[in-house]
């Protein structure tokens, strides 16, 4: 994908905030502050200073309606789900460069909450996805009882599952124990 390091990282965040539903197959991922708190700095996301209860809350209704957009029916459905919630985000752009990274894009306002900062950021990233006609790169896992997301970023659009070391493993050993039985 030609993307700069900053589109690719929001896509990275993205992926991670929807895959912390539970609505994914696992468990809460964003139970509690505590959660939200790893998330932003494991993420590593700038500009967030204390975090409250409403932000959890914000942040949870947040990553439904990204979550909605990876497993839109069509395209332009996702576009749909996307200019609604690009629609409700404050979005100032600015150049920045922090913590080691290149000069890259910031879209959210100066006084975003964490919610307006992962809309902004996270929902240009998915909107330059669908502009440059690779809305088909959003998936889901195809592994049975995994419902994690992924942006396939490889050339030949061929990924299938979430990860390869755990779902495309796990789906590989059944297929070679399914062939040994037969």
């Amino acid at each position: 994908m030609p993307f700069g390091h900053d589109m690719v990282y929001s896509l990275a965040t993205v992926v991670d905030l929807v895959n912390t539903s539970p609505s994914t197959g696992g468990d809460e991922g964003l139970a509690d502050l505590d959660d939200l708190a790893e998330f932003v700095r494991a993420r590593q996301v700038s500009g967030i200073e204390a975090l409250t209860p409403r932000d959890l809350g914000q942040v949870r209704m947040l990553r439904e309606d990204f979550h909605r957009v990876f497993t839109a029916t069509d395209q332009a459905n996702a576009v749909r789900l996307l200019n609604t919630l690009l629609a409700d985000t404050r979005i100032t752009p600015s150049l920045t460069e922090h913590d080691g990274h290149p000069v890259h894009m910031h879209y959210f306002a100066p006084d975003a909450s964490l919610a307006e900062h992962l809309a902004a950021d996270c929902g240009i990233a998915l909107a330059h996805l669908l502009v440059e006609g690779e809305w088909e790169r959003l998936r889901t896992c195809s592994a049975p009882g995994c419902a994690r997301v992924f942006v396939d970023e490889s050339r030949n659009r061929s990924r299938v599952y979430c990860d390869s070391r755990t779902c495309g493993n796990r789906m590989h050993v059944a297929a070679y124990r399914a062939r040994r039985r037969a």
